[in-house]
């Protein structure tokens, strides 16, 4: 049986972990906050459970969501605010500027290399494939 709840703070925010899913639970974590936030049910701004509480209520351990926490900061989706908590990032979600930024850094080698933009295409297909 999975473990569900709608935050408190978040009513329309309802976390599930399921045990037998591939994912681990961190990462169900996270990928549920990603989808909230891009369809609009996290707004930037918007305060996150504690780490201590959104455990409890998942029941799982505190260092597994503090993992979600701090790859959700890492990717700029979240923002923590020390003793105040952590909320949705004023960007939302950063993944879309730090892929721009990849991107730009990888046409930058490119033409250092001078491979040719559809040799550099390729590339990108043949990694996507990967």
């Amino acid at each position: 049986m999975a473990a569900s709840t709608p935050s408190a703070q978040n009513p329309g925010l309802d976390l599930h972990i399921n045990p037998s899913a591939p994912e681990a639970p961190y990462e169900q974590v996270r990928l549920q906050v990603v989808e909230a936030v891009l369809a609009g049910i996290l707004v930037p701004g918007t305060k996150l459970p504690t780490v201590r509480a959104l455990a409890d209520q998942l029941a799982v351990a505190t260092n597994t969501v503090a993992r979600s926490y701090r790859e959700l900061e890492r990717d700029e989706v979240i923002e923590t605010r020390g003793r105040n908590g952590s909320f949705i990032a004023a960007s939302g979600d950063g993944r879309t500027r730090q892929g721009h930024a990849a991107a730009l850094a990888f046409v930058e080698r490119v033409r250092q290399l001078q491979l040719g933009d559809d040799e550099a295409l390729e590339l990108v297909r043949s990694a996507l494939r990967a």
